[in-house]
């Protein structure tokens, strides 16, 4: 079942529910996806890669936001935003753990050569290609610098 199907059946549900929360989620899933899809010079469909960076994007703006509202002393905004994430990290391939997150960039690092903090260009492009989906950008950028000594 394609995600836009499976969010569409969950927007259904969540309206007989009366789940207003996560209608509201849900709601802002498919609405990136449908700005994605007609999107200028798109074909009118999204791929599995693009939805999977559109359902990360958000879930980064989620948090980020709620990181705003508990610096500004807004708990109850704050837990709206992060449950919002966590409905959207629900359509999102698992994410690693931090072992396999290491196993995979200890390969990167020897196939890339890298040896210094120059290198680290060259390992985020592999390690992010590699990863996508299945581990968040700066969890990966953290772990390389922690391994190329940084």
């Amino acid at each position: 079942m394609s995600l836009e199907l499976k969010i569409n059946e969950d927007i259904k549900q969540a309206m007989l529910a009366r789940d207003k929360e996560k209608l509201e989620a849900l709601r802002a899933v498919k609405s990136a996806l449908l700005l994605a899809k007609s999107e200028k010079g798109g074909d009118g469909t999204v791929d599995e890669d693009a939805e999977i960076k559109i359902l990360q994007r958000l879930v980064k703006q989620r948090r980020e936001t709620a990181e705003i509202y508990t610096a500004k002393e807004r708990k109850d905004l704050a837990d709206i935003e992060l449950f919002q994430a966590s409905i959207i990290q629900h359509y999102l391939p698992e994410q690693m753990s931090d072992e396999e997150l290491s196993s995979i960039i200890k390969e990167v690092i020897t196939e890339t050569g890298a040896t210094s903090v120059k290198d680290m260009g060259k390992v985020m492009g592999l390690a992010a290609k590699k990863l996508a989906g299945k581990a968040d950008n700066k969890a990966i950028s953290e772990k390389v610098k922690q391994m190329l000594g940084i």
